[in-house]
């Protein structure tokens, strides 16, 4: 499953049920199979974001992992492929054995698994690659008027349920298999609804949202906001991440006369933690939430005031350490990267292999701008993107950094693939401490700084409708 799909994207999704545990120290199950084009010999098993282990491929790049105490449920296998990590998952249940063979050049696509325990599983990939095939279609339908698109969806879902049922009556099923089924086709239902109103009004027309329709939202009943069997589930998570900001929205229109959404708003981020905690009991599922919202905020926040006082709340609500830890350095970072402050001096290294101080790239108005071989989408975009804005803007110097722990050689073959030169263009000597220092998440991030190095903004977007009159502003310096 890849990371660097739009968010929009509308992935695996599952239904809330209660947790389906079944635990026989007599029957065991077994995982395994064959992996096509290896970018490296390990694949890693997890269980509810806990690693049970990580197994080598052997001379036929083939592995295989017995559970001797079988608890039924979702298990997550990763490897690394051609785009970075990637990760499927296999619904494992006392008995199976389930094997899997992909090639990681086209990772979900060509994933299939055979053995006892393969229909379902079969089932479940293939939903899965049809609600990615599904996505432009729902994305054109959120630009109908509200009844005219619930019509669209609900004759989507009803096709699937037809589906489903019509496999659960040639095959023996589990109660596990058919809520988790039934589950994928209801949640990417909920979740196209929760993206409906920002796809159709945009934030622009916030207040429009109170003209849906009565009935819109009338699912949210049925949401289990501590769902144990789907707490690593990234499409639950997703969709939780999108019903708590609609919740904010509404909360915040409450209290707010504002008709154009500012989401980087301090009382808006504020409202969607305070949701989280009170919506959300179970740590795994809370955690997170309360983490990427965290973030999201933090790496936007001008208000070093209103910074803490939100920090403040966080650290009072989330029960992980590492977490806080993290948002601890992030916030302590960002800090640092305040406008007027001087730009950090990180070591990179050119494409002739020699290391240069960063402060020694920085002689006229600079823009430093970021990619990641795990997100082609954005290493291309803001490529093509930046050679319009130096035709443009030749007195403005725009830096291109790799943030990846690789070497140049294969970092010169990616950008060629592309037709990209490596003309300013430079990696990290050491890429996990300068992403820390200079707070580089979300990959997007852009930063703009003067001719003497001093920090202009720390933290824009190119393609933001407002980047070339910042660019203009830089210049005026």
């Amino acid at each position: 499953m890849r990371f660097l799909l739009p968010i929009l994207l509308l992935t695996l999704t599952l239904f809330s049920c209660k947790k389906n545990v079944a635990i026989n120290t007599e029957e065991t199950a077994y995982i395994g199979g064959e992996i096509i084009n290896p970018i490296d010999r390990q694949v890693v098993i997890y269980k509810e974001n806990k690693v049970l282990d990580t197994i080598l491929l052997d001379n036929k790049n083939r592995f295989l992992y017995k559970i001797e105490q079988v608890e039924d449920g979702l298990y997550t296998f990763k490897l690394k492929s051609q785009f970075g990590e990637e990760f499927q998952l296999a619904l494992l249940e006392p008995k199976d054995s389930v094997m899997i063979r992909l090639n990681t050049i086209d990772f979900d696509e060509s994933l299939v698994y055979t053995g006892k325990g393969a229909k379902k599983n079969n089932y479940l990939i293939n939903m899965f690659l049809e609600n990615e095939a599904e996505n432009d279609k729902i994305l054109n339908y959120c630009q109908l008027e509200p009844k005219a698109f619930e019509n669209k969806i609900d004759s989507i879902k009803e096709l699937k349920l037809k589906r489903l049922n019509t496999f659960i009556e040639k095959n023996a099923t589990s109660a596990l298999f058919k809520q988790i089924a039934i589950g994928n086709i209801n949640y990417s239902y909920y979740l196209s609804k929760e993206i409906y109103p920002f796809a159709y009004y945009g934030d622009n027309e916030i207040k429009n949202l109170q003209s849906l329709p009565d009935d819109f939202y009338k699912y949210r009943k049925h949401i289990n906001y501590n769902n144990t069997t789907l707490k690593e589930y990234f499409t639950y998570k997703t969709f939780l991440r999108y019903h708590i900001k609609n919740l904010a929205l509404s909360e915040h229109l409450k209290k707010s006369k504002d008709t154009v959404l500012n989401r980087n708003s301090f009382c808006y981020n504020l409202d969607k933690l305070k949701l989280i905690d009170s919506l959300i009991t179970d740590e795994d599922i809370k955690n997170p939430l309360l983490s990427i919202s965290s973030i999201n905020y933090i790496n936007n926040a001008k208000n070093i005031k209103q910074l803490d006082t939100f920090l403040e709340f966080y650290y009072s609500k989330s029960t992980d350490e590492k977490d806080k830890n993290h948002i601890k350095k992030l916030a302590h970072s960002l800090k640092q990267l305040e406008i007027g402050n001087p730009i950090p001096n990180v070591t990179l290294v050119n494409y002739k292999n020699k290391e240069i101080p960063l402060k020694k790239l920085i002689n006229k108005p600079t823009a430093l701008y970021f990619w990641s071989k795990d997100y082609k989408s954005h290493l291309k975009e803001s490529h093509s993107k930046v050679n319009e804005l130096t035709l443009k803007y030749p007195e403005v110097n725009f830096i291109s950094i790799n943030i990846d722990d690789t070497n140049i050689r294969d970092n010169s073959r990616i950008l060629k693939q592309y037709d990209f030169t490596s003309k300013n263009e430079y990696k990290f000597t050491n890429p996990r401490k300068a992403k820390e220092i200079l707070a580089i998440s979300p990959i997007i991030k852009v930063m703009l700084i003067d001719r003497k190095g001093k920090i202009i903004d720390p933290h824009t977007n190119l393609f933001s409708i407002s980047f070339e009159q910042q660019i203009l502003g830089l210049l005026n310096q």
